[in-house]
């Protein structure tokens, strides 16, 4: 059987690779057979985790074009196109987007988009559909699906299981049913249910080791510790806007300004004037820093055009004196920004 290296223990070798950057792997796979199935192999993402080699990306899903998805290597300024989602939901949206394990999860949504042909509409506007990509070994799986079919929820990882909460279901009746995902295991088991619902859109985030669900115009946040634990119903006084947690303070986008939001109080950071112009862009932590992902342009009073961008705006947060900077726009993805997440491999 051929060795991965000669003269050294297969085992070695594999630690030898971990320390290889994840963007550089396809010119590693031409190197032989043997190389290509280490390094899509499971065994290479535990070797990087234990050498503390694994690297930290931009997973990003936009409106054009349809179920395409993205990632970004902030090392290298560059973004790698991963293969096709297989979804047979056409212009799937209003999905959750999530990482654990080295896996991007996408959940749930479902489609509004009208055929040209008919005028009817194809979609489902919520689904239970659970689907992971594995970017070692560069493939999609679909997962055991959801108890409840949702749409525009909230979805969070605590403890290395997925919890997703709220949203509205098939009938576009808002649910307070939560639910938590073994990945492990691939399964669902019903929680507590949220303490209340509301005819808005919902989202989630993690501070404190905690799930907290923001609802769109309420200053009432429902917290989760444990999916063990029933839900704490809290009046934190958020500002309201997108929102990012980074190195576990959030941050909120707000009136053109960056808000630093704390429990008690809330510190202005910096100006986003022109980040804020972008319409259905998505805000997001990644590392130390805050990234601005695409979006629409317009109209306005000097152009009624709208126009979808790709670009995007990175602002390091912990610096003395922050300031926007431009990185290497979505090689592919433009437009309305659907689904958003970090990915550490």
């Amino acid at each position: 059987m051929p060795v991965l290296i000669e003269g050294l223990p297969d085992a070695v070798a594999i630690r030898c690779l971990a320390h290889v950057p994840f963007n550089l792997h396809p010119k590693l796979e031409v190197v032989s057979r043997t190389w290509r199935d280490a390094l899509r192999s499971r065994e290479l993402f535990k070797a990087r985790e234990e050498v503390g080699s694994t690297e930290e990306f931009l997973c990003v899903c936009a409106f054009d074009p349809d179920n395409l998805w993205q990632l970004y290597d902030p090392l290298h300024d560059i973004w790698i196109t991963l293969p096709v989602f297989p979804s047979k939901i056409r212009h799937l949206a209003h999905f959750g987007a999530v990482s654990t394990g080295g896996k991007l999860y996408v959940l749930g949504g479902g489609s509004e988009a009208v055929d040209p042909s008919t005028g009817d509409q194809d979609g489902s506007f919520a689904t239970n559909e659970v689907w992971s990509y594995d970017p070692v070994m560069r493939k999609w799986a679909q997962c055991a699906p959801m108890l409840v079919p949702r749409a525009m929820f909230a979805c969070c990882v605590l403890d290395g299981k997925i919890v997703v909460a709220g949203g509205f279901t098939i009938c576009r009746k808002s649910i307070a049913h939560a639910e938590v995902y073994d990945p492990e295991k691939d399964t669902w088991v019903s929680i507590p249910d949220l303490p209340y619902t509301h005819n808005s859109a919902c989202s989630g985030v993690v501070i404190g080791g905690k799930m907290h669900v923001v609802h769109k115009g309420l200053s009432m946040v429902q917290v989760l510790e444990s999916p063990c634990d029933g839900w704490v119903v809290e009046d934190h006084g958020w500002l309201q806007g997108p929102m990012a947690v980074v190195k576990g303070v959030l941050y909120v986008m707000t009136h053109g300004l960056i808000y630093k939001q704390e429990a008690d109080k809330r510190k202005v950071v910096v100006s986003a004037s022109e980040v804020r112009k972008r319409i259905g862009s998505a805000m997001i932590g990644v590392g130390g820093e805050i990234y601005v992902v695409g979006g629409v342009i317009g109209p306005d009073r000097s152009n009624r055009d709208i126009k979808p961008t790709s670009d995007v705006d990175v602002l390091t947060v912990g610096s003395e004196r922050p300031n926007w900077r431009r990185v290497a726009p979505i090689s592919r993805c433009r437009g309305t920004i659907l689904g958003c997440t970090q990915l550490r491999i």
